[in-house]
């Protein structure tokens, strides 16, 4: 296999939405192509372990109990039947006004119409205005100001009029 097939290959993968991994083996070679998978890192949250019981006085010192990792904790998300979701879409950099100094298009608790801007998503260098298709209330911001969106992922919850 020359570097093209393996450009190739990479392209190929990395176009493919349903696609996260290629491996192909040959006689003596072997190539294993992986997408990065988006994934949400916390900081790790630690317990306070239980102390040791008391070693006897001729055992050597007991040492220090590690802290343990604990799995953070989900917060539960806003659930309503009524409320419809405004979605990204598009892939880029989410923004609540035009720029630092101008207000906030929408916040918790306005009433949007269909047509009002409720967000910028900044993609390649061209700034997307998003309006909204729908009138009714924001109830919750689900992406917080400059932070990267994918295609499809929620930005407000509107409760609709």
């Amino acid at each position: 296999m020359d570097i093209k097939e393996i450009e190739n290959l990479i392209k190929f993968v990395s176009a493919q939405k349903n696609v996260g991994e290629v491996e192909i083996e040959k006689k003596d070679f072997k190539i294993v192509i992986r997408k990065p998978i988006n994934t949400v890192v916390s900081a790790p949250q630690y317990i306070q372990a239980s102390p040791a019981p008391m070693a006897a006085p001729s055992a050597a010192p007991a040492l220090p109990a590690a802290p343990i990792a604990a799995a953070p904790v989900a917060e539960k998300p806003v659930v309503a039947d009524n409320l419809i979701t405004i979605k990204s879409p598009m892939i880029g950099t989410f923004y609540r006004s035009s720029s630092p100094d101008k207000p906030l298009f929408v916040n918790v608790g306005d009433e949007i119409k269909p047509g009002k801007a409720v967000c910028i998503i900044e993609a390649m260098k061209l700034f997307n205005e998003i309006e909204s298709e729908i009138s009714g209330k924001i109830v919750k911001v689900l992406v917080d100001n400059a932070t990267p969106v994918e295609y499809d992922q929620p930005l407000f919850l509107v409760e609709p009029n």
